[in-house]
């Protein structure tokens, strides 16, 4: 009878510790000697994901790097005369090369983000990207920080945002 109350206590005992590691929340970033690398999953949207980061570890600026699958990319092109982006959207494509930085306007941090994304047939599109899903798999995003803060501001007449750079140093 004791064995078999041991049995039972040990199959209770792996079903909830097993329940208990499902529930951990995946850490999705770690601080790097210069910076920060983040790990994003299916699902996860990358451009809110980079703000959120600025804002809890209040990055003044940096620039990133990254690679991985998305579900849904789009990229836009600017439209001069129109001052707005003409959006293309990509399902289940590769990032190639997503490349980016990382500022403050007045509503919080502005990124602003390049990439490369390819499909199954090996075709290549790329541009600004207003959007970025992760896919099935992962995205790595890595993070170079710096300590001044910079800015970005709407310029007229193109009412584009523009990356300020104080000058005299």
């Amino acid at each position: 009878m004791n064995f078999i109350k041991t049995i039972c206590a040990l199959i209770l005992l792996l079903f909830f510790s097993n329940i208990t590691a499902q529930n951990k929340e995946m850490c999705r970033y770690t601080e790097t000697p210069t910076g920060f690398l983040m790990v994003f999953r299916e699902g996860d949207d990358v451009l809110a994901g980079i703000e959120d980061l600025a804002r809890k570890e209040n990055i003044p600026s940096a620039n990133f790097t990254g690679i991985g699958f998305a579900s849904d990319v789009t990229f836009g092109f600017y439209d001069f005369k129109a001052k707005k982006f003409n959006p293309k959207t990509f399902s289940k494509v590769e990032m190639g090369s997503i490349t980016g930085s990382i500022a403050w306007n007045e509503k919080g941090p502005s990124i602003h983000v390049h990439g490369v994304a390819t499909d199954d047939k090996f075709d290549a599109y790329g541009g600004h990207i207003l959007a970025l899903k992760v896919g099935t798999g992962s995205m790595e995003i890595y993070i170079t920080t710096f300590s001044e803060k910079l800015e970005r501001k709407v310029e007229q007449p193109l009412n584009a945002n523009v990356l300020q750079i104080p000058c005299g140093r």
